[in-house]
Order: C-alpha cells, then sequence, then structure tokens
C-alpha cells in the first residue's frame, strides 16, 4: 500500500512537472503594446495599415501620426542598432519604440495608481516624474503631475532573447 501511494505521488509530480514545462516553455517574451502595434514584432506596413498615412516621417525613419488626444511617434530597428546590440538581423524593419505625447491628459500618477505599483521605478527631477517599468517595456513621464508621454517599448527579456 505504501508503495503504491509513493508510486502515485511520483507520477502524479512528474506529471504536474511535465504540464508546467509545456506550459512555460510556450510563453514568449513581450513588451507593452500599444493599438495592436508591439515592438519587435510589428513591421512598417502594419503600422500604416492600423494607423493610416503618417504626418510627417523624419530623415531616420521616425513616422509621426496625430491620434485622439494627441499625437504619436514610431520608431523602427534599424541595421546599427542590430548590430550594436547583437541581434538577430531578421528584427530590422520591426517597431523599435512608440511614444505617445499627450495634449490634454488629466491622468496622474496617483489615478494610473503608479505610485503604489511596485513594479514601477521612477525618478524625478525639477517639476519631472517618470516612472519605468522595463520588464515590460513601458515608460511614463509626468510634467508638473500630468502624464505627458507614454513611452512603450522592448522589454528587458525580450531583447535578451532577441540577441544572437
Amino acid at each position: 500500500m505504501q508503495t503504491t501511494v509513493k508510486l502515485y505521488l511520483r507520477s502524479g509530480m512528474t506529471a504536474i512537472t511535465f504540464f508546467l514545462a509545456l506550459t512555460l516553455s510556450g510563453i514568449r517574451a513581450q513588451a507593452a503594446s500599444w493599438n495592436g502595434i508591439e515592438p519587435f514584432r510589428t513591421r512598417r506596413d502594419e503600422v500604416v495599415k492600423i494607423l493610416g498615412a503618417p504626418t510627417g516621417e523624419s530623415p531616420d525613419g521616425v513616422m509621426r501620426f496625430n491620434v485622439v488626444g494627441g499625437s504619436v511617434q514610431v520608431s523602427f530597428v534599424n541595421d546599427q542598432f542590430v548590430k550594436a546590440k547583437r541581434l538577430r538581423s531578421d528584427l530590422a524593419g520591426t517597431v523599435l519604440e512608440i511614444v505617445l505625447q499627450h495634449e490634454h491628459s488629466s491622468d496622474t500618477p496617483e489615478t494610473l495608481k503608479l505610485a503604489s505599483n511596485h513594479a514601477f521605478v521612477h525618478d524625478e527631477t525639477k517639476g519631472t516624474l517618470v516612472f519605468r517599468n522595463m520588464k515590460e517595456g513601458l515608460i511614463y513621464t509626468f510634467i508638473n503631475g500630468m502624464l505627458r508621454t507614454t513611452r512603450y517599448t522592448f522589454a528587458d527579456d525580450q531583447l535578451n532573447k532577441a540577441r544572437r
């Protein structure tokens, strides 16, 4: 009887371990996304399909769009970034960062519950308060207590997995 119980427990633990390994191996490193656009995944043509024609584009390829409540700038991974960070070459041309410029936001660190969220670290200098969560690739900037920019960038784990 005791041997049967030990074998049952051992096989149950093995099954649970196997199930967890299968489940966790399917989890991918993922950055915060905005409006279906995700760093290291979404390409330029997909951005245009989602946001429409850009209102402007800088010489280095940063596209600017007008959106409700402000504007958004989308920058892309280029060959120099791939080389400098030793990334896989297939990442060139994917989104590097999304920067939302909020024109009339009423959000504060309190309304977004950032002050009590331990996933974010924050820095404060002369009226500017920045909350960063690099595990998710999310950065909020507040000026005089009001939200001015939200940045969506690659997550730390995503960068590590993107290396050659």
